[in-house]
């Protein structure tokens, strides 16, 4: 097996440090769309047919939650035998757009509120046997910070 990481969906987000979800801007409106597009504009009043790249905010708001409580049919790979449910976030972005995504390893529903900030962050989705695939996922920021005061309570004390 070889060590490389690989996006799952190849072209919609980048990777390293400041991961981003890549999307486009229609060159005549501005519309910006996720995924990205490249036939027309989905702005119903503009006729654009030319896009530039665009990388979208990392942070977000949780605009709705859920778990997955069964397991989705192929081609999704599970990760675990049995299966292990997992959380999933509608994540509103100030650029106007709603973008669903698994939520980062460790955390569920339990963990997210309506409106509670998120963060885009990249993790493995599965391995085969050419490499990690890997996917965004949304990690929500209060649990992060309230860890870390938790960890600098405990050092202070």
């Amino acid at each position: 097996m070889s060590d490389i990481a690989t996006p799952a969906v190849q072209g919609w987000f980048t990777t390293g440090p400041a991961p981003a979800l890549i999307g486009t801007e229609c060159r005549s409106c501005g519309t910006i769309s996720f995924p990205r597009e490249t036939t027309f504009c989905k702005n119903p009043a503009c006729s654009g047919e030319e896009f530039v790249d665009t990388e979208l905010s990392r942070r977000g708001t949780v605009w709705s939650y859920t778990d997955a409580q069964y397991q989705p049919p192929a081609p999704y790979i599970p990760v675990t035998d049995p299966y292990v449910p997992f959380a999933l976030a509608a994540v509103e972005l100030p650029e106007g757009l709603v973008v669903l995504g698994q939520v980062a390893e460790g955390y569920g529903v339990d963990d997210l509120k309506v409106g509670d900030p998120v963060d885009l962050v990249v993790e493995t989705l599965y391995t085969d046997e050419t490499g990690e695939r890997t996917i965004w996922r949304w990690k929500p920021v209060a649990a992060a910070t309230n860890s870390a005061t938790a960890t600098n309570n405990e050092e202070q004390a």
